[in-house]
């Protein structure tokens, strides 16, 4: 199995297991699954230019403005998709910062050996 197969799953296993541990964060496996391609989505295409539009207060922040515009994206994500459900962009914010962590673990552990350069 691929890595970022693997990822993909342990990312959907990350969103689940958030919501269980955040009460303003709910989720179903359905929502889960297409949550995370569509995060996934708006994570590479909106995100880059909200970073770069973002630079000055991130630059003020020290990098911590970067944790509102994830939340963000997850706040766009529960708007979008149904059973991915977040109450209030204080929990979206949050939400950002436990998944940001485990997705970093997750990353970390599992690597992709099909991208690696002969």
């Amino acid at each position: 199995m691929p890595g970022w197969v693997l990822r993909w799953i342990l990312n959907i296993l990350a969103i689940v297991l958030t919501a269980t541990l955040l009460s303003g964060f709910e989720v179903n496996i359905w929502g889960a699954i297409v949550g995370s391609v569509f995060l996934g989505v708006i994570n590479a295409v909106i995100r880059p230019l909200l970073i770069i539009l973002t630079l000055p207060l991130n630059i003020l922040s020290l990098g911590l403005f970067t944790f509102v515009v994830n939340g963000f994206m997850l706040y766009l994500t529960a708007a979008t998709v149904k059973g991915f459900d977040i109450h209030g962009f204080g929990w979206a914010i949050l939400t950002a910062i436990v998944l940001s962590l485990m997705s970093f673990a997750i990353s970390f552990f599992i690597k992709d050996t099909s991208l690696k350069m002969r």
